[in-house]
């Protein structure tokens, strides 16, 4: 079995967004590869119960590692989380070296996170590699941030500068130049690696459906026949672009019809989107049921009879999927990567918007649409039909087939080649502790070293 040497910083069970993304591709990987996953010593906390209950992935060996305490104060949650992601893989390559030196690991995979502009191992990039899936270059039209909070504002204007500056970022080019497979998110990704090594590239979503938490949401829901129940979800910060959905809501005169929209999440621009919708007289029509746990989120969706997903800055997310797998009916925009596994037949995928206002009024269309019980029957069983190529399972397998054609016996198993196609692809020992080893950075030659510890409630 081929051993491979996984870096992912977030990665806990029960979780969602990147850190259950990072999770679920660990558990994947592990049926058909022997892992050593470097994650934070925090993570120990939820990792090792779990293990405990699921004995059949105790093969995996879990590698922990953080900074002492006294050099992560400042950090509170996401507060602080770019530069003390950047300082754990800087720190931690001597663990990635030790660690694969002495378990003969001659490949290693950068999980999380996902993006194009954080740096990877130093050890880990000059061994067989493998990159992502990652982001980049995924940028907001300007049209549709003239309404956002000035903090909102100004970070993507620093979004924009840095897209700009991608072709002189040094670390970019040097993981692009070392790596082996390249996985990236969406089609402006792909065009954000420089052109002579777009061969490495595969296009690949990092999410997919567990279908085992779903399975108990999908008993056929009893609906009010006056009733059409829409479902948002997402962190409520400015790129997703809420306040589109709301005034879509108001154009397509559903509020007058006996609708509900529900708004599934928290975040910086909550307060705005409640003003807005106050203003525009909406308030017994949309709902805000604020930032809940997985087991209340999936109740949400399965009670849903359309989901929309308003962002214009992602490849797919975890709620469009599990749309699929609970049979609902799916309208988003085209963002670089929807269209590649959303279809007419389940979905309203809306792409070529040349203003806000035009993305108003064709948000607003596609739910007028969708306000059908019989067509929402019809796209519901259509989209539960397709979900099976969707879930972990599936991704597994592909993951598997991906790593063994690149780095077995593909193209690029020999490091540094000359690529001659640079077309992308699209695709559909047990550690010493019972749940691992907490590494000294300083025994691998660092000036910060690392305790065994619970995670506390700062960390989270």
């Amino acid at each position: 079995m081929k051993k491979i040497f996984v870096s992912a910083y977030a990665c806990e069970p029960g979780l969602g967004s990147e850190i259950g993304v990072g999770w679920h591709w660990v558990l994947e990987m592990s049926r058909y590869f022997e892992l050593w996953v470097l994650t934070r010593e925090s993570n120990r906390r939820t990792i090792e119960p779990w293990i405990a209950e699921h004995p059949e992935y105790a093969k995996i060996h879990f590698v922990y590692f953080d900074l002492p305490h006294w050099a992560r104060r400042w950090k509170r949650g996401m507060r602080g989380v770019r530069i003390y992601y950047m300082l754990w893989q800087w720190l931690s390559d001597g663990v990635v070296k030790r660690t694969m030196q002495e378990n003969g690991i001659d490949t290693y995979h950068l999980l999380t996170y996902g993006n194009a502009m954080w740096p990877a191992s130093r050890y880990g990039m000059k061994q067989r590699f493998v990159w992502g899936p990652v982001s980049a270059g995924v940028m907001l039209p300007r049209f549709l941030t003239k309404h956002f909070s000035w903090k909102s504002r100004l970070k993507e204007v620093a979004q924009r500068v840095m897209r700009w500056l991608l072709p002189l970022n040094v670390g970019l080019r040097r993981r692009c130049r070392h790596a082996d497979l390249i996985l990236c998110k969406t089609d402006d990704t792909i065009q954000c690696v420089p052109r002579k090594w777009r061969g490495k590239c595969v296009q690949m979503t990092d999410v997919a459906v567990e279908r085992r938490d779903v399975e108990c949401y999908l008993t056929p829901k009893r609906y009010d026949d006056t009733k059409i129940n829409y479902v948002a979800a997402g962190t409520l910060v400015g790129w997703r672009t809420m306040d589109v959905l709301i005034e879509a809501w108001i154009n397509s005169q559903l509020s007058t019809l006996n609708s509900q929209l529900t708004i599934v999440g928290d975040g910086p621009e909550r307060g705005r989107l409640e003003r807005l919708v106050y203003e525009l007289g909406v308030r017994d029509s949309v709902r805000f049921v604020g930032q809940v746990d997985m087991e209340t989120y999936y109740s949400y969706i399965a009670q849903a009879d359309v989901v929309v997903n308003p962002c214009f800055r992602e490849g797919a997310v975890t709620v469009s999927f599990d749309s699929m797998a609970m049979g609902k009916p799916l309208i988003c925009f085209d963002t670089g990567g929807y269209t590649h596994y959303f279809k007419p037949g389940y979905s309203r995928v809306i792409g070529g918007v040349k203003s806000r206002e035009e993305a108003v009024e064709r948000l607003a269309r596609a739910m007028a649409e969708l306000a059908d019980r019989e067509l929402i029957a019809r796209m519901g069983a259509e989209a539960k039909r397709n979900s099976v190529m969707y879930d972990w399972e599936h991704k597994g397998i592909v993951i598997k087939d991906l790593i063994e054609k690149h780095l077995t016996i593909g193209a690029f198993s020999v490091k540094n080649r000359t690529f001659g196609n640079t077309k992308p692809h699209v695709v559909g020992k047990k550690n010493r502790a019972a749940g691992g080893d907490v590494c000294s950075a300083a025994q691998y030659g660092s000036a910060f070293f690392c305790f065994k510890r619970s995670r506390s409630d700062a960390d989270l």
